[in-house]
């Protein structure tokens, strides 16, 4: 039997404000989300002034970037590429710069998402909250 490292909750906080510090520090009004290996919401966070689309963008941005164990830009990137038959893929939603996953030692724990700003900007918030567990 394997064992495999997760996100823990105390995990999830600190990546959480750590990405709500780059958000602010910034003076950007985002949504953060925080989801496990399966893309299971764990966390989610709607800085004051963040559009509300963007608490539907967000988690589902980290839901492709945990799913795909990669950026979620990369499918962004693939579909403006001209490979549009990607947008038929099952639940795939969030195909845009935003979704980062969390990844240790090959695994994927879980990613985040944030959406509000620029997209490189949300996935450079998302880099700093992943940083903040030394990842």
């Amino acid at each position: 039997m394997k064992t495999k490292p997760e996100l823990e909750l105390a995990d999830v906080k600190l990546i959480a404000a750590a990405a709500e510090a780059e958000a602010l520090k910034n003076q950007w009004a985002v949504t953060i989300a925080i989801v496990d290996d399966g893309g299971h919401l764990l966390w989610l966070q709607r800085l004051d002034g963040a559009a509300a689309i963007s608490a539907h963008i967000a988690p589902a941005k980290a839901h492709a970037a945990a799913l795909g164990r990669r950026e979620s830009k990369g499918y962004e990137d693939m579909i403006n590429g001209g490979r549009t038959a990607f947008l038929s893929a099952p639940t795939m939603q969030g195909l845009l710069e935003g979704g980062v996953p969390v990844m240790k030692d090959g695994r994927c724990l879980g990613a985040v998402g944030v959406s509000g700003v620029k997209s490189n900007e949300d996935a450079q918030i998302a880099r700093a909250g992943i940083a903040a567990i030394g990842l």
